[in-house]
Protein backbone atom coordinates (compact mmCIF):
# COMPACT_ATOMS: atom_id res chain seq x y z
CA UNK A 1 0.00 0.00 0.00
CA UNK A 2 2.37 2.30 0.79
CA UNK A 3 4.34 2.37 -2.75
CA UNK A 4 0.75 2.74 -4.44
CA UNK A 5 0.75 5.59 -2.15
CA UNK A 6 4.06 6.94 -2.86
CA UNK A 7 3.60 6.26 -7.03
CA UNK A 8 0.20 8.21 -6.63
CA UNK A 9 1.71 11.03 -4.52
CA UNK A 10 4.84 11.16 -7.34
CA UNK A 11 2.40 11.59 -10.31
CA UNK A 12 -0.39 14.01 -8.45
CA UNK A 13 -3.33 11.16 -8.43
CA UNK A 14 -6.15 12.17 -6.42
CA UNK A 15 -9.36 10.15 -5.84
CA UNK A 16 -11.72 8.82 -7.93
CA UNK A 17 -8.46 7.79 -9.56
CA UNK A 18 -5.65 5.63 -7.95
CA UNK A 19 -2.84 3.49 -8.29
CA UNK A 20 -4.01 -0.19 -9.08
CA UNK A 21 -0.83 -2.02 -9.54
CA UNK A 22 2.81 -1.73 -10.86
CA UNK A 23 5.42 -3.66 -12.51
CA UNK A 24 8.87 -3.35 -13.16
CA UNK A 25 9.99 -5.94 -16.27
CA UNK A 26 13.54 -7.26 -16.98
CA UNK A 27 13.65 -4.85 -19.72
CA UNK A 28 14.46 -2.00 -17.38
CA UNK A 29 10.69 -0.87 -17.76
CA UNK A 30 8.22 0.89 -15.09
CA UNK A 31 4.56 0.12 -15.89
CA UNK A 32 2.20 1.67 -13.69
CA UNK A 33 -1.71 1.08 -14.11
CA UNK A 34 -3.72 3.32 -12.74
CA UNK A 35 -7.90 3.09 -12.63
CA UNK A 36 -10.82 5.00 -11.19
CA UNK A 37 -13.97 3.96 -8.68
CA UNK A 38 -16.63 2.51 -9.88
CA UNK A 39 -19.56 4.91 -10.32
CA UNK A 40 -17.44 7.82 -10.42
CA UNK A 41 -19.43 10.73 -12.23
CA UNK A 42 -16.29 12.61 -13.95
CA UNK A 43 -16.50 16.49 -14.65
CA UNK A 44 -17.79 16.99 -18.24
CA UNK A 45 -13.95 19.12 -19.70
CA UNK A 46 -16.17 21.04 -21.99
CA UNK A 47 -18.54 22.73 -19.72
CA UNK A 48 -17.89 21.62 -16.10
CA UNK A 49 -21.13 20.04 -15.82
CA UNK A 50 -20.73 17.15 -13.45
CA UNK A 51 -24.28 15.57 -14.73
CA UNK A 52 -22.43 12.80 -16.45
CA UNK A 53 -21.84 8.87 -16.58
CA UNK A 54 -18.92 6.88 -18.09
CA UNK A 55 -20.16 5.52 -21.53
CA UNK A 56 -17.02 3.24 -22.11
CA UNK A 57 -12.94 3.14 -22.07
CA UNK A 58 -10.10 2.42 -23.82
CA UNK A 59 -7.20 1.48 -22.47
CA UNK A 60 -4.27 4.20 -23.10
CA UNK A 61 -0.38 4.13 -22.39
CA UNK A 62 1.54 7.51 -21.72
CA UNK A 63 5.75 7.86 -21.58
CA UNK A 64 6.52 9.61 -18.52
CA UNK A 65 9.97 10.84 -16.85
CA UNK A 66 12.31 7.79 -15.94
CA UNK A 67 12.24 6.51 -13.04
CA UNK A 68 15.68 5.67 -12.06
CA UNK A 69 17.56 3.75 -15.36
CA UNK A 70 14.09 2.42 -16.00
CA UNK A 71 11.45 3.71 -18.69
CA UNK A 72 8.27 4.80 -17.21
CA UNK A 73 4.96 4.14 -18.97
CA UNK A 74 1.53 5.13 -17.24
CA UNK A 75 -2.05 2.64 -18.37
CA UNK A 76 -4.84 3.88 -18.27
CA UNK A 77 -8.56 2.69 -18.70
CA UNK A 78 -9.70 5.82 -20.26
CA UNK A 79 -13.11 6.55 -19.85
CA UNK A 80 -15.23 8.24 -22.53
CA UNK A 81 -17.75 10.54 -20.38
CA UNK A 82 -21.51 11.16 -21.69
CA UNK A 83 -22.37 14.45 -20.69
CA UNK A 84 -26.03 15.55 -20.80
CA UNK A 85 -25.28 18.41 -22.14
CA UNK A 86 -22.36 18.23 -25.01
CA UNK A 87 -22.77 14.66 -25.29
CA UNK A 88 -20.18 11.81 -25.45
CA UNK A 89 -16.53 12.88 -24.66
CA UNK A 90 -13.22 11.75 -23.91
CA UNK A 91 -11.85 12.72 -20.65
CA UNK A 92 -8.50 14.01 -20.30
CA UNK A 93 -6.79 12.77 -17.21
CA UNK A 94 -4.44 14.94 -15.62
CA UNK A 95 -1.11 14.11 -16.56
CA UNK A 96 -1.88 14.11 -20.21
CA UNK A 97 -3.01 16.38 -22.93
CA UNK A 98 -5.53 15.77 -25.50
CA UNK A 99 -4.41 13.46 -27.97
CA UNK A 100 -0.41 13.38 -26.69
CA UNK A 101 1.25 9.63 -25.75
CA UNK A 102 3.36 10.99 -23.20
CA UNK A 103 2.44 12.92 -20.01
CA UNK A 104 2.78 16.38 -19.88
CA UNK A 105 5.86 16.47 -17.28
CA UNK A 106 7.64 14.59 -19.64
CA UNK A 107 6.67 17.10 -22.54
CA UNK A 108 7.87 20.21 -20.19
CA UNK A 109 11.16 18.53 -19.61
CA UNK A 110 11.68 17.83 -23.38
CA UNK A 111 10.58 21.75 -23.98
CA UNK A 112 13.79 23.00 -21.08
CA UNK A 113 16.32 21.08 -23.11
CA UNK A 114 15.00 21.60 -26.68
CA UNK A 115 16.51 25.60 -25.65
CA UNK A 116 19.54 24.12 -25.31
CA UNK A 117 20.22 20.63 -26.48
CA UNK A 118 19.86 19.30 -30.47
CA UNK A 119 17.29 17.22 -30.38
CA UNK A 120 19.16 14.14 -31.69
CA UNK A 121 21.10 14.17 -27.99
CA UNK A 122 18.08 14.73 -26.26
CA UNK A 123 16.53 11.54 -28.53
CA UNK A 124 19.48 9.59 -27.22
CA UNK A 125 19.32 10.84 -24.02
CA UNK A 126 15.34 9.81 -23.49
CA UNK A 127 15.55 6.94 -25.85
CA UNK A 128 13.28 8.16 -28.02
CA UNK A 129 13.08 8.53 -31.72
CA UNK A 130 13.27 12.24 -32.62
CA UNK A 131 10.40 12.54 -35.02
CA UNK A 132 8.47 11.94 -31.80
CA UNK A 133 9.72 14.62 -30.30
CA UNK A 134 9.64 17.19 -32.76
CA UNK A 135 6.50 16.87 -32.61
CA UNK A 136 6.06 17.46 -29.36
CA UNK A 137 8.08 20.79 -29.73
CA UNK A 138 6.01 21.99 -32.76
CA UNK A 139 2.78 21.47 -30.63
CA UNK A 140 4.16 23.32 -28.00
CA UNK A 141 5.43 26.21 -30.39
CA UNK A 142 2.43 26.54 -32.36
CA UNK A 143 0.37 26.93 -29.42
CA UNK A 144 2.42 29.64 -27.83
CA UNK A 145 2.87 31.41 -31.33
CA UNK A 146 -0.85 31.34 -31.93
CA UNK A 147 -1.22 33.14 -28.60
CA UNK A 148 1.01 36.15 -29.10
CA UNK A 149 -0.27 39.43 -29.70
CA UNK A 150 1.41 42.13 -31.67
CA UNK A 151 -1.11 44.80 -31.25
CA UNK A 152 1.68 46.92 -30.41
CA UNK A 153 4.18 46.21 -33.02
CA UNK A 154 5.22 48.85 -34.93
CA UNK A 155 9.06 48.54 -36.07
CA UNK A 156 10.74 45.59 -37.52
CA UNK A 157 13.63 44.53 -39.15
CA UNK A 158 13.96 41.46 -41.95
CA UNK A 159 16.69 39.37 -42.50
CA UNK A 160 17.16 36.43 -44.64
CA UNK A 161 19.55 33.19 -43.36
CA UNK A 162 20.23 30.08 -44.99
CA UNK A 163 18.56 27.15 -43.42
CA UNK A 164 20.50 24.76 -45.26
CA UNK A 165 23.75 24.08 -47.23
CA UNK A 166 23.19 25.76 -50.75
CA UNK A 167 20.31 28.41 -51.76
CA UNK A 168 17.88 27.83 -49.32
CA UNK A 169 16.98 30.48 -47.24
CA UNK A 170 14.38 31.36 -44.95
CA UNK A 171 13.41 35.23 -43.96
CA UNK A 172 13.12 36.27 -40.58
CA UNK A 173 10.97 39.05 -39.28
CA UNK A 174 12.00 40.71 -35.84
CA UNK A 175 10.56 43.06 -33.49
CA UNK A 176 12.64 45.97 -33.25
CA UNK A 177 11.80 47.51 -30.18
CA UNK A 178 11.69 43.92 -28.06
CA UNK A 179 14.11 42.22 -29.98
CA UNK A 180 11.93 38.95 -30.24
CA UNK A 181 11.68 37.23 -33.66
CA UNK A 182 7.46 37.65 -34.48
CA UNK A 183 7.73 35.75 -38.10
CA UNK A 184 9.77 32.79 -39.78
CA UNK A 185 8.76 31.79 -43.49
CA UNK A 186 10.69 30.09 -46.03
CA UNK A 187 12.31 31.98 -48.90
CA UNK A 188 13.64 35.55 -49.27
CA UNK A 189 11.18 37.35 -52.24
CA UNK A 190 8.25 39.87 -51.92
CA UNK A 191 6.18 36.83 -51.29
CA UNK A 192 7.60 36.40 -47.46
CA UNK A 193 6.50 40.16 -46.81
CA UNK A 194 3.30 39.37 -48.07
CA UNK A 195 2.96 36.30 -46.01
CA UNK A 196 4.12 38.70 -42.80
CA UNK A 197 0.92 40.90 -43.75
CA UNK A 198 -1.30 38.06 -43.54
CA UNK A 199 -0.48 36.31 -40.54
CA UNK A 200 -0.27 39.68 -38.21
CA UNK A 201 -4.27 39.96 -39.43
CA UNK A 202 -4.07 36.57 -36.66
CA UNK A 203 -1.86 38.25 -33.78
CA UNK A 204 -4.39 41.47 -33.09
CA UNK A 205 -2.71 43.85 -35.22
CA UNK A 206 -2.77 44.93 -39.08
CA UNK A 207 0.34 45.87 -41.41
CA UNK A 208 -0.91 49.93 -41.31
CA UNK A 209 0.18 50.21 -37.63
CA UNK A 210 3.97 49.13 -38.82
CA UNK A 211 5.78 52.70 -39.37
CA UNK A 212 9.56 51.52 -39.91
CA UNK A 213 11.48 48.49 -41.43
CA UNK A 214 15.03 48.06 -41.03
CA UNK A 215 15.77 46.05 -44.42
CA UNK A 216 18.76 45.35 -47.02
CA UNK A 217 18.58 46.68 -50.04
CA UNK A 218 16.80 43.45 -51.20
CA UNK A 219 14.63 44.88 -54.58
CA UNK A 220 12.26 41.84 -53.18
CA UNK A 221 11.43 42.96 -49.64
CA UNK A 222 11.45 46.95 -51.31
CA UNK A 223 9.24 45.55 -53.75
CA UNK A 224 7.18 43.38 -50.67
CA UNK A 225 6.99 46.45 -48.22
CA UNK A 226 6.31 48.57 -50.98
CA UNK A 227 3.02 46.82 -51.89
CA UNK A 228 1.98 45.53 -48.13
CA UNK A 229 3.32 47.78 -46.24
CA UNK A 230 2.67 51.35 -47.54
CA UNK A 231 3.33 53.20 -43.83
CA UNK A 232 6.40 51.83 -43.86
CA UNK A 233 9.46 53.97 -43.62
CA UNK A 234 11.92 51.36 -45.38
CA UNK A 235 16.19 52.15 -43.59
CA UNK A 236 18.99 50.73 -44.89
CA UNK A 237 21.47 50.43 -41.96
CA UNK A 238 25.09 51.01 -41.74
CA UNK A 239 26.33 48.27 -41.34
CA UNK A 240 24.96 47.26 -44.93
CA UNK A 241 26.13 49.91 -46.79
CA UNK A 242 29.47 49.77 -45.38
CA UNK A 243 29.16 45.88 -46.45
CA UNK A 244 28.73 47.00 -49.72
CA UNK A 245 31.34 49.54 -50.17
CA UNK A 246 34.02 46.87 -48.91
CA UNK A 247 32.98 44.87 -51.56
CA UNK A 248 33.41 47.67 -54.10
CA UNK A 249 36.91 48.36 -52.43
CA UNK A 250 37.90 44.56 -52.83
CA UNK A 251 36.92 44.64 -56.59
CA UNK A 252 38.99 47.56 -57.18
CA UNK A 253 41.94 45.27 -55.42
CA UNK A 254 40.98 42.20 -57.58
CA UNK A 255 40.92 44.10 -60.86
CA UNK A 256 43.88 46.12 -60.23
CA UNK A 257 45.93 42.80 -58.68
CA UNK A 258 45.63 41.86 -61.88
CA UNK A 259 48.55 44.35 -63.10
CA UNK A 260 49.74 44.97 -59.61
CA UNK A 261 52.00 41.80 -57.72
CA UNK A 262 51.93 43.95 -54.38
CA UNK A 263 48.37 44.01 -53.84
CA UNK A 264 48.24 39.63 -53.62
CA UNK A 265 47.49 38.86 -50.33
CA UNK A 266 46.41 41.93 -48.87
CA UNK A 267 42.61 41.77 -49.35
CA UNK A 268 42.09 42.24 -45.24
CA UNK A 269 43.93 45.01 -45.40
CA UNK A 270 41.67 47.19 -47.04
CA UNK A 271 38.20 45.95 -45.69
CA UNK A 272 39.58 46.81 -42.06
CA UNK A 273 40.19 50.26 -40.42
CA UNK A 274 43.54 51.86 -40.08
CA UNK A 275 42.87 50.98 -36.28
CA UNK A 276 42.50 47.63 -36.11
CA UNK A 277 45.19 46.70 -38.62
CA UNK A 278 47.98 44.36 -36.75
CA UNK A 279 51.83 45.96 -36.36
CA UNK A 280 52.71 43.66 -39.34
CA UNK A 281 49.68 45.00 -41.74
CA UNK A 282 50.19 48.72 -40.60
CA UNK A 283 53.69 48.47 -42.07
CA UNK A 284 52.52 46.59 -45.02
CA UNK A 285 49.67 49.90 -45.21
CA UNK A 286 52.80 51.59 -45.49
CA UNK A 287 55.08 50.08 -47.65
CA UNK A 288 51.47 50.45 -50.12
CA UNK A 289 51.04 54.10 -49.38
CA UNK A 290 53.83 55.30 -51.55
CA UNK A 291 52.42 53.38 -54.65
CA UNK A 292 49.97 55.33 -56.69
CA UNK A 293 47.53 52.63 -55.99
CA UNK A 294 43.69 52.91 -57.37
CA UNK A 295 43.17 50.45 -54.18
CA UNK A 296 44.05 53.26 -51.90
CA UNK A 297 42.05 55.66 -53.16
CA UNK A 298 39.40 53.58 -53.20
CA UNK A 299 40.21 52.77 -49.46
CA UNK A 300 39.96 56.65 -48.89
CA UNK A 301 36.92 56.81 -50.53
CA UNK A 302 35.45 54.06 -47.77
CA UNK A 303 37.07 56.36 -44.96
CA UNK A 304 35.96 59.21 -45.81
CA UNK A 305 32.01 57.58 -46.35
CA UNK A 306 32.63 56.08 -42.63
CA UNK A 307 33.26 59.46 -41.23
CA UNK A 308 30.46 60.78 -42.16
CA UNK A 309 28.39 58.43 -39.89
CA UNK A 310 30.31 58.98 -37.17
CA UNK A 311 30.49 62.73 -37.23
CA UNK A 312 27.11 63.62 -38.25
CA UNK A 313 25.31 61.22 -37.20
CA UNK A 314 22.62 63.64 -34.86
CA UNK A 315 22.92 66.08 -37.60
CA UNK A 316 20.47 64.47 -40.24
CA UNK A 317 20.74 67.59 -42.51
CA UNK A 318 24.39 67.97 -42.39
CA UNK A 319 24.54 63.76 -43.13
CA UNK A 320 22.53 64.36 -46.31
CA UNK A 321 24.68 67.44 -47.65
CA UNK A 322 27.63 65.11 -46.96
CA UNK A 323 26.73 61.68 -48.36
CA UNK A 324 25.92 64.39 -51.76
CA UNK A 325 29.24 65.66 -51.75
CA UNK A 326 30.22 62.05 -51.57
CA UNK A 327 28.83 61.07 -53.95
CA UNK A 328 29.81 63.43 -56.44
CA UNK A 329 33.44 62.61 -55.35
CA UNK A 330 32.69 58.82 -56.28
CA UNK A 331 31.43 59.04 -59.53
CA UNK A 332 34.18 61.12 -60.61
CA UNK A 333 36.86 58.84 -59.02
CA UNK A 334 37.26 56.55 -62.32
CA UNK A 335 36.94 53.20 -60.20
CA UNK A 336 33.73 51.55 -61.32
CA UNK A 337 33.46 49.60 -58.48
CA UNK A 338 32.81 52.68 -56.26
CA UNK A 339 30.73 54.77 -59.27
CA UNK A 340 28.65 51.65 -59.35
CA UNK A 341 28.00 51.55 -55.52
CA UNK A 342 27.37 55.48 -55.99
CA UNK A 343 24.45 54.55 -57.95
CA UNK A 344 23.15 52.37 -55.97
CA UNK A 345 23.08 54.61 -52.77
CA UNK A 346 21.65 57.15 -55.18
CA UNK A 347 18.73 54.93 -56.37
CA UNK A 348 18.30 54.35 -52.03
CA UNK A 349 19.28 57.60 -51.25
CA UNK A 350 16.32 57.90 -48.85
CA UNK A 351 16.81 54.69 -46.83
CA UNK A 352 20.38 55.58 -46.56
CA UNK A 353 19.57 58.99 -45.19
CA UNK A 354 16.81 57.82 -43.01
CA UNK A 355 19.32 55.85 -40.51
CA UNK A 356 20.62 59.50 -39.71
CA UNK A 357 16.93 60.65 -38.48
CA UNK A 358 15.61 57.06 -36.80
CA UNK A 359 18.55 55.27 -36.03
CA UNK A 360 17.25 51.95 -36.78
CA UNK A 361 20.12 49.54 -37.53
CA UNK A 362 19.86 46.12 -38.41
CA UNK A 363 22.78 45.18 -36.08
CA UNK A 364 19.93 43.57 -33.62
CA UNK A 365 18.79 41.54 -36.33
CA UNK A 366 22.26 40.28 -37.21
CA UNK A 367 22.86 39.15 -33.66
CA UNK A 368 19.51 37.22 -33.77
CA UNK A 369 20.58 35.30 -36.70
CA UNK A 370 23.99 34.88 -35.25
CA UNK A 371 22.05 33.32 -32.41
CA UNK A 372 19.94 31.01 -35.53
CA UNK A 373 22.97 30.05 -36.85
CA UNK A 374 24.45 29.03 -33.58
CA UNK A 375 21.47 26.73 -33.13
CA UNK A 376 22.12 25.29 -36.93
CA UNK A 377 25.43 24.88 -35.94
CA UNK A 378 24.94 22.82 -32.64
CA UNK A 379 22.12 20.71 -34.12
CA UNK A 380 24.73 20.35 -37.57
CA UNK A 381 21.76 20.89 -39.76
CA UNK A 382 17.53 20.09 -39.70
CA UNK A 383 15.97 17.56 -42.04
CA UNK A 384 13.30 19.94 -42.84
CA UNK A 385 12.91 23.81 -43.18
CA UNK A 386 9.28 23.22 -40.66
CA UNK A 387 11.76 21.48 -37.90
CA UNK A 388 14.54 24.54 -38.43
CA UNK A 389 11.91 27.15 -38.03
CA UNK A 390 10.31 25.78 -35.00
CA UNK A 391 13.31 25.85 -33.34
CA UNK A 392 13.93 30.05 -34.11
CA UNK A 393 11.00 30.37 -32.64
CA UNK A 394 11.91 28.44 -29.51
CA UNK A 395 14.96 30.18 -29.42
CA UNK A 396 14.33 33.92 -30.37
CA UNK A 397 10.73 34.49 -30.11
CA UNK A 398 9.73 35.03 -26.81
CA UNK A 399 7.70 32.15 -26.35
CA UNK A 400 5.49 31.85 -23.10
CA UNK A 401 6.43 28.08 -22.94
CA UNK A 402 5.45 26.46 -19.83
CA UNK A 403 7.75 25.58 -17.28
CA UNK A 404 8.93 22.36 -15.74
CA UNK A 405 7.36 22.72 -12.63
Amino acid sequence: MVDKILFETALGIQEPLYVETYEFTADYKLHIYINFRKGTQFECQACGSKQTEVHDTKPKTWRHLDFFQYKCFIHFRNPRVDCYACGIKTWTPPWAQEGSKFTEVFERFIMMLAQSMPVTQIAALMREHDTRLWRIIKRYVNKAYIAMDFSSLEKVGIDETSSKKGHNYITVFTDMDKGNVVFVTPGKDAETVKRFADELEQHNAKASQINHAAIDMSASYISGLTEHFPNALMTFDKFHVVQLLNKAVDQVRRDECKDNPLLKGTRQIWLRNPGSLTVDQVKQMETLSKENLKTARAYQLKLTFQDIYRDTWHHPDAAEAAVEKWLNWAVRSRLEPIKDFAKTIKKHFEGVINYFYNRLTSGLVEGINSRIQEVKRRARGFRNTDNYIAMVYLVAGGLDIPALY
